[in-house]
């Protein structure tokens, strides 16, 4: 029966992760807060670990969906080469824009996970953040994007985003949403910037869930195992759907509405736990 409720519990956050990874509203705060109330019978490594693998699911989902955009040996036409330069290049734009986060996760993960995983800051980072959403959108009325499609993303402007990236270190601020708003900053349009966090988050968080792995060791337990591959697998199934539904809802709408999401969502946790 206790097996059976950890089960349950892992689907719960399994469904939280493939909604929130994608959805620039924070995974990783959203998965800190329902451990405040839905705790997992497992160690604080494991925890710690499990958090971050379950993002592998989210990940694996965006390759399949995106699969003839990202893989680049494939002929387009019967008379065309079997290599997608222009893919290729595209993939070492993203390994410029993974140079900063990974230096930083390198230097400051331990302290991050010491001192900044706490309800207060995962809600001032979704108040912060959301405000800004909301600044950004009404500012690009005025404009337009400069940087309608990937391929006109430069090595400069993917560089930039990147260090906009170094901020989703911070719990509550969201890897998705921290590169889309530095994108929207740049000029990059809406569907081109969500498109650049997809290829984006494959090899960053392939990274940091190896680099979980190797802290935490790969000597697991029945349950730890059935526990990671339950997690990852319904955060892949979710995955398939919440990103389908963001594809095309941004080619309609702005992000405002997660703004405003993050915003609320940010005072509810502040009061709660000010009355707690």
């Amino acid at each position: 029966m206790q097996q059976a409720i950890e089960v349950l519990k892992v689907i719960f956050l399994g469904i939280v992760e493939g909604i929130t990874e994608w959805l620039p509203i924070s995974s990783t705060g959203h998965m800190l807060l329902v451990d405040e109330f839905l705790q997992m019978n497992v160690s604080a490594a494991f925890k710690d670990m499990f958090f971050v693998v379950i993002q592998l699911g989210a990940i694996l989902a965006v390759v399949l969906l995106f699969w003839e955009k990202m893989w680049p040996f494939r002929r387009k036409t019967p008379t065309q080469s079997p290599v997608q330069w222009d893919t290729i290049q595209l993939w070492c734009k993203v390994v410029v824009a993974c140079i900063p986060g990974a230096v930083v996760t390198i230097l400051f993960d331990d302290y991050i996970e010491a001192h900044l995983h706490t309800p207060m800051v995962i809600a001032a980072a979704l108040i912060l953040y959301g405000v800004g959403f909301i600044l950004i959108e009404n500012w690009n009325k005025t404009r337009s994007a400069k940087i309608q499609t990937l391929a006109e993303i430069s090595y400069k402007t993917a560089f930039l985003i990147g260090l906009f990236q170094v901020l989703s270190i911070i719990p509550g601020t969201s890897r998705s949403g921290s590169t889309i708003i530095g994108a929207l900053l740049i000029g990059v349009s809406r569907i081109a910037a969500a498109e650049f966090t997809f290829f984006l988050a494959v090899p960053v968080m392939f990274g940091l869930s190896l680099f979980k792995l190797l802290k935490f060791g790969f000597v697991l337990t029945q349950m730890e195992l059935v526990t990671l591959f339950v997690g990852c697998l319904v955060a892949f199934l979710v995955s398939l759907v919440v990103i389908k539904f963001l594809m095309g809802y941004i080619k309609k709408h702005d992000f405002k509405v997660f703004g405003w999401y993050r915003i609320v969502l940010g005072l509810v946790v502040l009061g709660y736990f000010a009355l707690k």
